[in-house]
């Protein structure tokens, strides 16, 4: 008999974004490896038999940790599963997979995000008053607190150390597996070719005028760091250059402000908001460079979307994608969003067609598509189950 496994989810809807889509991806990928995944969620869209929606006549888009928590429990009364794995904090899981990290790191780092010094300080010192997150920390911490609570399944490197460094969390309840993506097989070059096509037309240029298309792509662009990265932008146009850089920006965030900055600085004839683009690993393959100067991400999708398409990627220290890849040989690392200047010398180093060669080439020769795989998340995933149901057999 197939192990039966919950994962948790507050919403079932792939249109809110990566983690959701994540979701649904690794309980695919989790089908594979012959387990019977079934998705617990309070409200959502998708339709499917191993969906269950527990909240469904509760008013309004969100439903409160203290109201999933009970419909969850009832559930749970009148069902078994062998492992109960939830993206958000309950004392009564097995595995804890937080998505966005732990949820005061969270709030700090978005705090940072703001480029006025009063607001970081006033963000951060807010940061408890919004009642659902207070709720999600507390409940966090009461699962870290637990002695018998559930192993944090941490997505990347950074993410463990924040269940250290905020909670005291001790390595033998941490589990670093690293977060994984859909990786697509094979692409149509001739959809791709017409793509960047249609993308060099709406910045009014040709292939002839050897441009680098930087591709950007995330719904918060306050927190991914646009702002920062259309202020490089304009440092490197000040300075002498072959080809023309230009920036591709997806996502379906408003573009208002950051259009405003880009003909405050200039350079708006360089950027091109594509809003929400409906297939990702296209749009990578129609670019040059993956760039996301992000003030907080705990695994950034995008990046190891680019990576799996061999594409040259920068980032910050602050995205835990940078587990998968080395500094200098397939990309770059920034220290802060806020250093421009190191992110617009990152923009200018991709602006040399050899320098995109040789990363992509390393990427490719380091087979870090299978590593960003969600295949290897899945597996991983399977192997801490057997043992949490390994260790419970034996008490």
């Amino acid at each position: 008999m197939k192990p039966k496994i919950a994962i948790i989810i507050e919403r079932a809807d792939t249109a809110l974004g990566g983690a959701e889509r994540s979701v649904f991806e690794m309980a695919e990928a989790l089908g594979s490896f012959d387990l019977d995944v079934h998705i617990l969620a309070a409200k959502g869209r998708m339709e499917a038999n191993n969906v269950h929606f527990l909240c469904p006549g509760i008013p309004g888009k969100r439903t409160s940790h203290g109201r999933f928590a009970a419909a969850l429990k009832e559930h749970l009364a009148e069902n078994h599963y062998d492992i109960i794995h939830s993206i958000l904090p309950f004392d009564f899981i097995d595995v804890y997979q937080p998505r966005d990290g732990a949820y005061i790191e969270s709030a700090l780092q978005k705090a940072a995000s703001f480029s006025s010094g009063f607001m970081q300080s006033y963000k951060k010192a807010t940061a408890l008053l919004n009642l659902r997150r207070a709720a999600l920390i507390r409940a966090e911490r009461q699962l870290v607190n637990k002695p018998d609570g559930p192993v944090v399944a941490a997505i990347s490197n950074y993410v463990a150390e924040q269940f250290k460094r905020h909670y005291g969390l001790n390595d033998d309840r941490i589990a670093v597996i690293l977060n994984g993506v859909k990786t697509a097989e094979s692409l149509d070059k001739d959809r791709i070719g017409r793509l960047r096509g249609q993308i060099l037309a709406g910045l009014g240029i040709k292939e002839s005028d050897q441009p680098v298309l930087f591709l950007f792509a995330g719904h918060n662009f306050k927190r991914k760091g646009l702002g920062c990265l259309i202020k490089a932008m304009q440092m490197v146009s000040t300075r002498p250059a072959d080809r023309r850089a230009c920036l591709i920006v997806a996502g379906g965030d408003r573009a208002w402000d950051y259009l405003r900055l880009a003909r405050k600085l200039n350079v708006h004839k360089q950027v091109l908001f594509l809003g929400k683009v409906s297939n990702i690993a296209e749009t990578i393959a129609a670019a040059d460079v993956a760039v996301l100067p992000t003030f907080y991400d705990p695994c950034s999708r995008f990046i190891l979307e680019a990576l799996a398409g061999d594409k040259p990627v920068i980032t910050t220290k602050y995205n835990g994608a940078i587990d998968f890849f080395t500094d200098n040989r397939h990309g770059r690392v920034i220290d802060s969003p806020n250093d421009v200047s190191s992110l617009a010398d990152a923009l200018i180093y991709f602006m040399e067609q050899a320098n995109i060669r040789k990363a992509s080439r390393a990427i490719i020769e380091d087979n870090i598509k299978q590593n960003v795989s969600i295949t290897r998340l899945a597996g991983q995933l399977k192997e801490l189950y057997e043992r949490i149901m390994a260790k419970r057999r034996q008490q």
